[in-house]
């Protein structure tokens, strides 16, 4: 069985600084073996992360839309921020990636996708994350695993780690797969565990964020 954080973070990120081998060093120290590198607006470093992690990792990135963030996963390269919606659901199937909402009905966050985009795309979602570590809200949470079920749509987790000691704090244990069609159905049988992350966590992204505009 795999302990797969399916949203991490690296120095990729303009509002992350993690380095990627501490990544994996906290990975193996927790037991997670599967992880989903999803940097802001670039596949590098997922990319990089597949060639020296002993484990499997998902490329994936997420893309900034004029309505909000949509996922790529199993990426070959970046697909760049600011194309519409539509526009980043069809570079994604280019790739034969799947199309993953992270953070959805998130109030507190600007970058979620809003509810009636979300509604307007459901036919083209593969996967919805229906636990965020970061979200404040736990009925944000609930209201995505409910638009899960009510779709039969298969729930992913993650820690959406922007420092070393927030990866871990939400997974997925899900049977081993090979590929992406066999990652949704080991997704399916898989079980969600975690917990919310203290918020004051969103600081140090945004100082991080800050710091990397005035570079």
């Amino acid at each position: 069985m795999l302990k797969a954080d399916l949203h991490i973070h690296t120095e990729y990120s303009m509002d992350c600084n993690t380095p990627l081998e501490p990544i994996i060093n906290r990975c193996l120290e927790l037991g997670i073996n599967c992880i989903a590198i999803a940097d802001h607006g670039t596949a590098e470093g997922a990319l990089k992360m597949q060639t020296i992690a002993p484990f499997p990792v998902i490329v994936a990135e997420e893309i900034l839309t004029p309505q909000g963030e949509i996922m790529g996963m199993f990426l070959n390269e970046t697909i760049p921020s600011g194309l519409s919606v539509e526009q980043t659901l069809s570079r994604i199937r280019a790739q034969g990636g799947l199309v993953c909402i992270p953070h959805p009905f998130d109030t507190f966050r600007r970058s979620a996708l809003g509810a009636k985009t979300v509604e307007e795309i459901v036919e083209q979602i593969d996967i919805i994350e229906v636990f965020n570590s970061r979200a404040i809200r736990l009925r944000d949470s609930t209201q995505a695993q409910n638009f899960a079920q009510k779709y039969g749509i298969p729930g992913s987790a993650g820690s959406d780690a922007h420092t070393i000691g927030e990866i871990g704090n939400a997974y997925v244990e899900m049977p081993e797969f090979n590929g992406r069609d066999d990652f949704l159905q080991a997704l399916v049988r898989g079980k969600v565990f975690g917990h919310r992350t203290n918020p004051l966590v969103h600081f140090n992204s945004l100082a991080q964020s800050l710091k990397s505009r005035f570079k």
